[in-house]
């Protein structure tokens, strides 16, 4: 769908911008793709990367600022939200700083597309906003919402929302792998929070297709969650570090010892669809009709990182690294 289109992503400039940015002008052949980001120095790095490639167009903006996203989304057809202040530590100290780009500027963002005719908004979530237990995690959970109910909103117009969640992304930047790298090759000790500890793990690739997918099947107001492995904490550093030594440190504030991503109560309402599975809105008055090869799920069927049916192990994971998979 979105091949040939006019597409804008927000925080275009991130690890997941960047993928996206790659994988829009070689393999999807986008028309014109606007890059929005707030950091005028990544942007001129990414400038760098891409060459002045003339599907390329950067605007300098702040999702706070709604007026700057309706001029940006003058003529695009696709949205992509991945603008958002994502440190848990950070948004214990400034908290209101992340509700006002987290959530007010997701609502900025969903008023511009409608106002602008965008024809669709895919908007990027987290793990953490599943029974979220830090602010993070809280400002997602309202975001995804948000854009789950702008589809009430815009309904007398053509714009339709869905929502991605997904786990902890192998090799972003600010992730544990790179960080584990780094100290291995120092010869320093890694510092383990708790070894009982599990995540989801999915590649930036894996990430940018699971986007692009999700255009191509939604019809509004779903939440989409890919089916992806879990990871013990000690498989990952011994993984990246096989013989450096680790110590634990604790579980942080605002941390689980095990992530999810769809809770017990989302569950019932919850479809497995091929790769993934769909939480269905809970209310649609704008003529939602569920996925007729959508599967049920069990009663009480919930989706976490500790009782996953899919795990990747240690040497799965050192073969990635090796083939540069992430």
């Amino acid at each position: 769908m979105l091949s040939g289109s006019s597409v804008l992503i927000t925080g275009g400039t991130g690890s997941f911008g960047k993928a996206f940015i790659r994988h829009a002008l070689h393999v999807l052949d986008v028309r014109r793709l606007v890059v929005f980001s707030r950091d005028e120095l990544k942007q001129w790095e990414s400038r760098q990367t891409f060459g002045d490639d003339r599907r390329l167009r950067w605007f300098i903006g702040d999702v706070r600022d709604r007026d700057r996203l309706t001029r940006a989304m003058h003529g695009v057809d696709f949205v992509v939200h991945a603008a958002a202040l994502k440190q848990v530590d950070t948004a214990e100290y400034n908290p209101f700083e992340y509700v006002r780009t987290n959530v007010t500027g997701s609502q900025n963002v969903v008023e511009a597309a409608i106002d602008s005719g965008v024809r669709k908004v895919v908007a990027l979530s987290t793990d953490k906003a599943s029974g979220p237990v830090n602010l993070y995690g809280a400002t997602k959970l309202v975001a995804d919402k948000l854009f789950v109910s702008a589809n009430h909103y815009a309904a007398g117009h053509a714009t339709r929302f869905a929502v991605v969640r997904y786990g902890n992304v192998v090799g972003s930047r600010g992730s544990v792998v790179p960080f584990f790298q780094r100290l291995a090759a120092e010869g320093a000790s890694l510092p383990i929070t708790d070894k009982r500890m599990t995540r989801f793990w999915i590649t930036l690739d894996q990430a940018v297709r699971f986007v692009v997918d999700s255009f191509d099947i939604m019809r509004g107001g779903e939440l989409y969650v890919p089916r992806i492995p879990s990871m013990r904490i000690t498989d990952l550093a011994e993984a990246v570090a096989p013989y450096a030594p680790v110590y634990e440190v604790g579980v942080r504030p605002g941390e689980k010892l095990h992530e999810e991503m769809i809770g017990p109560d989302d569950g019932r309402r919850a479809l497995r669809l091929g790769d993934r599975y769909v939480v269905r809105p809970a209310i649609a008055t704008w003529g939602y009709e569920p996925p007729a090869d959508g599967e049920p799920l069990p009663d009480g069927f919930a989706y976490r990182s500790d009782t996953n049916d899919l795990w990747l192990s240690a040497d799965e994971l050192r073969r990635m690294l090796a083939d540069g998979r992430w």
